[in-house]
């Protein structure tokens, strides 16, 4: 055993992260929405916040955090809620999820409005997906947020 343990310390190690690896059934989109959002307010702010290094280093850093947020929460969907036989039926989803995946760096790394909407407009896409899958017809009510968009639920 203690040249188990010895290894053990020798080998480099992370951490690793996961929703559920249960699987525990439960999955939704909705973090990966009020991420996004988040990253449209953030961005906002960024424009609006002048020279002030502190405050644009904190909104700098909650755009971040939230971009990598949206990241996690669409990977998690992708690799394990979303099958085989949604692909069939949302041939478009593959697709879809890349590019929203590709954004979150892009608007981790820019201050760029247009790829924070665009963004948002992604995930809401693959909400309504997820809705469907789910036999729920999916809505688009108002979010109440100073983003001004909306969530994507379902009935």
């Amino acid at each position: 055993m203690k040249v188990l343990d010895t290894l053990i310390k020798l080998l480099p190690t992370r951490t690793v992260y996961a929703h559920c690896d249960i699987p525990c059934g439960i999955y939704d989109p909705y973090p990966a929405q009020i991420a996004a959002h988040t990253i449209i307010r953030m961005t906002k702010l960024l424009q609006e916040a002048g020279s002030d290094a502190h405050k644009i280093a904190r909104i700098t850093h909650v755009k971040e955090e939230h971009g990598g947020k949206v990241e996690e929460e669409i990977e998690t969907l992708w690799a394990d809620y979303f099958k085989e036989e949604h692909l069939k039926e949302y041939p478009e989803l593959s697709d879809l999820i890349l590019k929203t995946i590709k954004l979150s760096g892009k608007v981790r790394q820019e201050i760029n409005i247009e790829a924070a909407n665009e963004l948002l407009e992604n995930v809401q896409k693959i909400a309504e997906i997820f809705w469907k899958t789910k036999g729920m017809e999916p809505v688009r009510i108002p979010s109440g947020y100073p983003t001004e968009g909306v969530i994507v639920s379902h009935k």
